[in-house]
């Protein structure tokens, strides 16, 4: 017969007292996040099953930066943190939505640090800007988990990314405009969003280089900034199909694919290759009737549910952290 682990042992390996652990695995509250995470990660490691899958006492409170609901990706990581206290109830955790314009990283280095005193770890969806590292000062002081989803950031001290890699995902987007391209190839339009944000920039990057190993028949003609702005995009693409005939292709790094279908509409040019990024309900209805040939998907849901689990591992509140990296889906007519 197995031998009943105590609480008096877990008590030595979390270093914590047995009333602690008591209060811990029974959740009645009034114990530290440290201690918390101590208890949890000590009675796991030695083997107490109703560890593994308990309601933790304490409510985690954590923030989350993004845009406003107008990006079209944005407003379905919102909905999807919004769904996740009911959908992983058991780690008792608690997304607050914080709202960030990406023109203005004054301000979002202002919201962050308010954020600080009353979150126990902050989700963020930015540009790259020095001042955020300034701003997550106290988060990194406090050793707060600190997440950076679906662009990497590289100046905000330590972190862990969430997401896909972007450079790859630009890479496969360069490989099938070339193919959808042809032999003839031809000119090539790129719109990002902001450029500051790195997944947007090692998008682009990786667009280029894959056509400058693999396609020199396919040449950028020019890239542009849409500012995160969807009709921006729109008004862009207008613009540079109507200075430039031998347009045959146009990625798109960011958001504005209805405008962007509705400038091609609007100069009967329509037979421009146009691929994507995100597969909202919009872009899918659009990908349906031709007038996007290819979205790559970097599935926020799967994004959103990792971030959860990592949260809830660097708590202890989930027994091992999940894999970061997220797979990139091609969606086209036949399958989007």
């Amino acid at each position: 017969m197995t031998r009943k682990v105590t609480a008096a042992e877990v008590a030595r390996a979390a270093g914590v007292s047995p009333a602690t652990v008591d209060r811990v695995l029974n959740s009645r509250g009034g114990v530290s996040a440290d201690k918390e995470l101590a208890v949890l990660t000590a009675a796991r490691r030695l083997g107490i099953d109703r560890a593994l899958n308990k309601r933790a006492a304490r409510t985690l409170r954590i923030a989350v930066l993004v845009q406003p609901r107008t990006n079209p990706f944005h407003e379905l990581v919102q909905r999807q943190f919004e769904d996740a206290s009911r959908t992983y109830a058991r780690f008792n955790m608690q997304f607050r939505i914080h709202h960030a314009d990406p023109g203005d990283m004054a301000q979002v280095a202002k919201k962050i640090r308010s954020l600080a005193t009353d979150h126990d770890a902050i989700v963020l969806l930015s540009p790259e800007d020095p001042r955020l590292g300034e701003a997550l000062e106290a988060f990194h002081r406090t050793a707060k988990p600190v997440i950076a989803m679906a662009t990497e950031l590289s100046s905000i001290g330590p972190h862990q990314y969430v997401g896909p890699d972007n450079q790859q995902s630009g890479r496969v987007a360069g490989d099938l405009m070339a193919r959808l391209l042809g032999s003839a190839g031809g000119d090539v339009l790129v719109v990002a969003g902001l450029l500051s944000m790195t997944g947007q920039r090692q998008r682009v990057h990786g667009f280029a280089e894959v056509l400058a190993e693999r396609y020199p028949e396919v040449r950028i003609a020019t890239v542009l900034e849409s500012r995160e702005q969807g009709e921006n995009a729109g008004d862009l693409v207008y613009a540079a199909l109507k200075r430039n005939p031998r347009l045959r292709g146009i990625y798109n790094a960011s958001a504005g694919a209805p405008a962007v279908v509705r400038a091609r509409a609007a100069l009967n040019r329509m037979d421009t290759i146009f691929i994507t990024h995100e597969l909202t309900d919009t872009y899918r209805d659009l990908l349906q009737k031709g007038a996007i040939d290819a979205i790559l998907d970097q599935d926020p849901k799967q994004e959103v549910r990792i971030v959860v689990e990592l949260l809830a591992s660097r708590f202890g509140r989930a027994e091992f952290p999940p894999t970061l990296v997220t797979p990139v889906r091609i969606h086209m007519i036949e399958n989007g």
